[in-house]
């Protein structure tokens, strides 16, 4: 363990190192010749009146049992069992199987497999003060298991907490929307953004020993409050936006005619005359119903 120092008390940071453990199954293989072997002793003994030798062998080997017995443990695949003796911390064990150590020694066991944990959905002010919902899921383990026992309190409950308050920072870091597309957004960016929230989680657990392998929302949305409104200002603005690529692709035709009439000579039309086709053509163009063709059978000068 080492010593850390951050502007007030000496705070102390454990380090997860290995710990002297040995074999369940040499221990199991002792543990059976004191089970048959201290019974045939003891009868082997009382038959030839040895009562003393009987009880000492059989006060010995219920100790030996009981002693042996009580050290052992099984660690299961992506398990470890943290060992300490009268409150320090002695080392880890990883090694699978059938494991046995001092039966003095403490032995907390916990797992490192990696956990899955979708967060409740919370209300967050985005960069513009928007109020908005979001959820996160998060993929994470324990990678230090010392710290996660020694260092937090409840690492379970630790991680829960500061997934919240890593949402809240990345969603009030962002706009929810940009319907100009030159900003990073919250919606529109869901890879950068899912990024950023790991490196801030990956910052924040460290301290427990836990590491985050994958990361993103599951839920993002506008508030109840402001959510209509904020659906026909987005309607709204894709309508000017329709209408600005209508216009400019009338004009564009209505540029293209009156230049492919006049180069090729089919009429000769003066200021008014060529005023009256560009007003056709951009109500031709531009209407959402279709238009109804008139016949004109006089001059536009009677």
């Amino acid at each position: 363990m080492s010593d850390i120092k951050s502007g007030g008390p000496a705070l102390r940071q454990s380090s997860e190192s290995s710990a002297s453990t040995a074999s369940g199954y040499g221990m199991l293989i002792l543990l059976l010749v004191i089970l048959v072997g201290g019974p045939a002793f003891g009868i082997w003994a009382a038959q030839r009146n040895m009562d003393a030798a009987a009880g000492i062998t059989l006060v010995v080997g219920s100790i030996a049992f009981a002693f042996i017995a009580i050290g052992f443990y099984l660690l299961q695949p992506n398990q470890a069992v943290v060992i300490t003796l009268f409150g320090d911390y002695k080392g880890t064990d990883r090694t699978t199987g059938l494991r046995w150590t001092w039966p003095w020694m403490i032995k907390k066991k916990l797992s490192v497999r990696a956990n899955n944990i979708i967060s409740e959905r919370i209300k967050v002010n985005d960069l513009r003060g928007n109020p908005i919902e979001m959820a996160a899921q998060v993929v994470w383990r324990v990678t230090d298991s010392a710290q996660a026992l020694f260092d937090v309190d409840d690492y379970k409950a630790f991680v829960n907490v500061q997934i919240e308050a890593a949402v809240r920072t990345i969603g009030s870091r962002y706009p929810y929307d940009d319907f100009e597309h030159q900003e990073v957004t919250l919606r529109g960016n869901h890879d950068q953004v899912g990024a950023e929230l790991r490196l801030e989680l990956i910052e924040r657990l460290k301290v427990a020993g836990i590491t985050v392998d994958e990361c993103g929302f599951t839920h993002l949305a506008y508030a109840q409050e402001i959510a209509g409104a904020m659906l026909r200002r987005q309607q709204a603005q894709a309508v000017v936006a329709a209408r600005q690529t209508l216009v400019e692709g009338a004009v564009g035709m209505v540029e293209m005619a009156l230049d492919q009439l006049s180069a090729k000579n089919v009429v000769e039309l003066d200021d008014e005359r060529r005023a009256a086709m560009v007003s056709n053509l951009m109500v031709v163009l531009c209407g959402e119903r279709d238009t109804q063709p008139i016949v004109n059978a006089g001059s536009l000068y009677q």
